[in-house]
């Protein structure tokens, strides 16, 4: 499933935009990219029917040269060959593997680690980056930003379940009993089977787009 075409076009003005804010000097070139960004919160209001000045403010909330934000999610098996899945408070508690925004400071491994601990109660040791994946071309929910998603093999380490603040539920799931109700804006069937896969081939090299 591929993202409309509106959608492709509005989020590479919005980038162009923001970059050229980061490195624009001139006022007349920094009023053209503002209006560019304008133009691009409009179209994206338009075929959302979000409010126009809340994506504005979305949009002029992101500084910096554009770049793809890191989704890291960690898929954690126990002896029993079982994945660890969370429910989701924020997405009406729908499933999925724990994980979320990458931190600044700490390696995209370590923060799937992090996410396992917070969300979950258990600990976890990761064993090998199993998927690096553009948002786009997964057939996720579409987004207004691009995003890469790092999806991290991992064995338990000890703890126990415990919920939290984003969490609602935790569960181990055998592969042929998967929820239906999956936070498909997190993690999608495919990608869950592709991480039993590389769970049943440990020398399964890293799938990427």
């Amino acid at each position: 499933m591929s993202e409309p075409d509106w959608l492709t076009w509005t989020r590479e003005m919005q980038a162009i935009a923001q970059t050229g804010l980061a490195y624009a000097t001139s006022v007349y070139d920094r009023e053209r990219y503002e209006q560019l960004r304008t133009l691009a919160s409009r179209i994206m209001a338009t075929h959302t029917g979000a409010p126009a000045d809340r994506i504005a403010d979305l949009f002029a909330g992101q500084h910096g040269y554009a770049t793809p934000k890191i989704d890291v999610r960690a898929a954690v098996f126990d002896e029993a060959g079982r994945i660890l899945m969370v429910r989701e408070r924020l997405d009406h508690d729908r499933w999925t593997l724990p994980g979320g925004w990458a931190e600044t400071d700490i390696s995209a491994a370590a923060n799937a680690v992090k996410e396992v601990r917070e969300e979950s109660g258990y600990g976890a040791r990761v064993r090998k980056l199993a998927a690096a994946w553009d948002r786009t071309t997964q057939g996720h929910p579409a987004d207004p930003f691009a995003a890469l998603k790092m999806f991290f093999l991992c064995d338990l380490d000890g703890g126990e379940a415990r919920i939290s603040i984003e969490t609602s539920e935790v569960g181990w799931f055998a592969r042929d009993a998967i929820p239906d109700d999956l936070s498909r804006g997190r993690v999608l069937p495919g990608q869950i089977a592709c991480m039993f896969a590389h769970h049943d081939n440990p020398g399964r090299p890293t799938d990427f787009d």
